[in-house]
């Protein structure tokens, strides 16, 4: 729906607040989703995500949002907030929301370059120690994390072979 008819992404995006906690599941489900394909669609609303990125509680939502916040395209300051609350996620007890949590701190690091060292370090990390999916998920991070943290003159040739 969200992709068909992006006017009522807003309406979706109120639903993350939604007492029950399977509404707010299943937006944050549909947000990703859509936000996969049209990352976009989420940009007007990127404050909202934030702040609800910041208090969520259910695993579903975190790790959907977290999701979400590598595909934002965020300030400095954006992504700095964006950080203190994935951090937090680290300690979380399902490793999906952990696994996410990774996934968006690449995103965050891959547009503030000032990330970049805490978060190859964190996910060097969780490679090692994790579960399976935060291994297979970290091996994959990496390989784009570490290209970008290679000198300027290393990326070009890899660009051009």
């Amino acid at each position: 729906m969200i992709l068909s008819q992006p006017r009522k992404t807003g309406q979706v995006v109120e639903c993350l607040w939604d007492e029950n906690p399977g509404i707010a599941n299943r937006a944050a489900d549909a947000l990703e989703r859509a936000s996969y394909q049209k990352p976009s669609l989420l940009a007007p609303w990127k404050d909202a995500l934030l702040a609800r990125l910041a208090e969520a509680e259910q695993n579903k939502l975190r790790w959907n949002l977290a999701l979400m916040m590598a595909r934002l395209k965020l300030t400095v300051p954006e992504t700095e907030r964006a950080m203190v609350a994935l951090r937090s996620y680290l300690d979380d007890c399902g490793s999906i929301v952990r696994t996410a949590a990774m996934h968006g701190m690449a995103g965050l690091a891959l547009q503030n370059p000032a990330l970049l060292p805490e978060v190859l370090d964190t996910i060097r990390i969780l490679t090692r120690s994790g579960t399976p999916a935060m291994r297979a998920r970290g091996r994959i991070l990496l390989k784009k994390l570490e290209a970008v943290d290679k000198p300027v003159r290393s990326r070009k040739s890899l660009l051009i072979h």
